[in-house]
């Protein structure tokens, strides 16, 4: 441990420290599908955790600032494929769009190190860094609209951490995560902080316990499902040439289906809007009714108000045959499903012009759908990824459900990511999901976030399976986040007053010298 404690202290006043930092971020997101590594994730923020104590104030934001680069440059670098392959934008450019959206999310991550630098809270890293980390990831799911995206707590989905998921959600999952990288390098670099250690097992153990717990319980209903995945080619979806070509390819593949409770398409499986597409819809409805199946679909809506002189666009789910209702999407994908700050951007790059990208949010009052004798929670896309938003539909739905077109990204770990939040939010809720999507991922989610059945990638094909309704309501269906950020609030709290109780002028990290600004 003394030549650990050593390394750690030699790293941590390199003059190369800003390039580890950057190396940590890179790291990190290997803990995520698809490489699902998750003590990766333990190693890059323990470490990076260690590395960021006992500097000057802006040293730190800047050491914070590197591994948030890092980890978004690398995490999130499936973007370049929506932005350059679809969006047609030349590598020149689109690279540093991608590099730019890494920076600016990185800010996040400079602004835990400033505080925690500045507010000389790295006496108590244990509590105080938990505690800035998990908020940061909180602020991120709604500041701005949010990206949620990357946050700890998804990597542990396989692990005994995911019994706290029906409790605390994915902010306490991050909770324990962090803490729990802390507290191992913490205590390699410091065998006085064995109680951490200690602390964090119970935690894990209490995991491990929680796994065996059902919060919610079936209702006894089951649906047979169709899950029809189209695989249309991306770069030609939105051609007008190809309109009524997507329609019939997902209209044969559906033809032997009709019988099956549910027939479900993928989102924007019909691409055009809903008047545009009556009559094939009415062919669905009449093939549907005809096999006392519902019909669920994709489809792009527009709502006319004719006092106001004004028309809105949906990006919408439709529930047609054995079932009924309509649903707007809620949380819309800036630059994919508009634009910000539009009067200047539109028609600056090729990427800001890209088809259907002028949509309306949906009200956050609308009802589940119906679908045979169950109600099914819809969410389209990127909806899967808002917690709150999710357990709010969750709460009044048997099933939940995900339409997605992962298409964007090509063959990128974005999808993979996606999908796992996907996972997440079952076992936040404990309701099965059904995930149809144009190209994969496709699959049937249990309450307890196990994939039960899924379709390959880039396969056009239907995936037959079944699913369960649920009835009942997980604590964190009830409670949200907030015990996580309460419990955030707590760490901080105690750490800060630990802090101020120091004698006067007693350096809260006496060991550490602060480095250079």
């Amino acid at each position: 441990m003394p030549r650990i404690a050593a390394l750690i202290e030699f790293l941590r006043h390199h003059r190369l420290l800003p390039l580890l930092m950057l190396a940590l971020g890179v790291l990190t997101p290997f803990a995520f599908s698809p490489f699902d590594l998750w003590p990766l994730a333990l190693v890059g923020i323990g470490l990076a955790g260690e590395l960021l104590r006992g500097h000057a104030v802006k040293r730190t934001a800047w050491l914070a600032w590197c591994y948030g680069f890092g980890l978004w440059a690398y995490g999130t670098h499936w973007l370049y494929v929506s932005i350059h392959d679809y969006g047609y934008t030349p590598p020149w450019l689109a690279t540093p769009m991608v590099g730019a959206l890494a920076g600016f999310m990185a800010l996040f991550f400079a602004l835990l190190g400033f505080l925690y630098a500045r507010f000389r809270l790295d006496r108590h890293g244990l509590l105080t860094l938990t505690a800035l980390w998990v908020l940061g990831e909180w602020i991120r799911s709604w500041l701005l609209t949010g990206f949620p995206w990357l946050f700890t707590g998804y990597a542990f989905i396989d692990t005994p951490l995911a019994g706290y998921a029906p409790l605390f959600g994915v902010f306490g999952i991050s909770l324990i995560a962090v803490f729990s990288a802390l507290a191992v390098f913490r205590g390699m670099a410091e065998p006085k902080a064995w109680p951490a250690l200690a602390v964090a097992a119970v935690l894990w153990a209490g995991g491990f316990a929680l796994q065996g717990v059902q919060w919610t319980r079936p209702t006894g209903e089951q649906l047979s499902v169709s899950i029809v995945q189209g695989n249309i080619p991306q770069e030609v979806k939105w051609q007008l040439e190809w309109r009524d070509r997507t329609v019939d390819i997902y209209r044969q593949l559906s033809k032997s289906e009709w019988g099956r409770d549910l027939v479900i398409w993928p989102e924007a499986a019909v691409p055009m809007f809903y008047h545009e597409a009556v009559d094939a819809m009415t062919e669905m409805q009449d093939s549907a009714l005809a096999g006392h199946s519902a019909f669920v679909t994709g489809i792009p809506y527009i709502e006319v108000d004719d006092a106001a002189r004004e028309y809105r666009i949906y990006n919408s789910i439709l529930a047609l045959g054995e079932g009924g209702g309509i649903y707007h999407k809620q949380r819309l994908v800036p630059f994919g499903e508009y634009i910000p700050l539009e009067t200047w951007l539109r028609g600056a790059i090729p990427f800001f012009d890209m088809p259907m990208t002028s949509f309306t949010e949906g009200s956050d009052r609308q009802a589940p759908l119906q679908v045979q004798k169950m109600t099914l929670g819809p969410m389209i896309c990127y909806e899967i990824a808002y917690p709150d938003l999710v357990r709010r539909l969750a709460a009044a739905s048997d099933v939940l459900a995900t339409i997605s077109n992962d298409g964007w990204f090509g063959g990128s770990i974005g999808p993979h990511q996606h999908f796992q939040m996907v996972r997440m939010r079952a076992v936040e809720n404990g309701r099965e999901v059904i995930r149809a999507t144009n190209n994969g991922i496709s699959a049937i989610i249990d309450a307890r976030g196990q994939v039960r059945e899924r379709a390959p990638q880039f396969q056009r094909l239907v995936l037959r399976t079944s699913v369960n309704g649920y009835r009942g309501l997980t604590p964190y269906m009830v409670m949200g986040n907030w015990p996580a950020l309460l419990a955030c609030a707590l760490l901080l709290a105690v750490g800060a007053r630990r802090r101020a109780l120091l004698p006067a002028g007693a350096s809260p990290s006496p060991a550490l010298p602060p480095g250079p600004e």
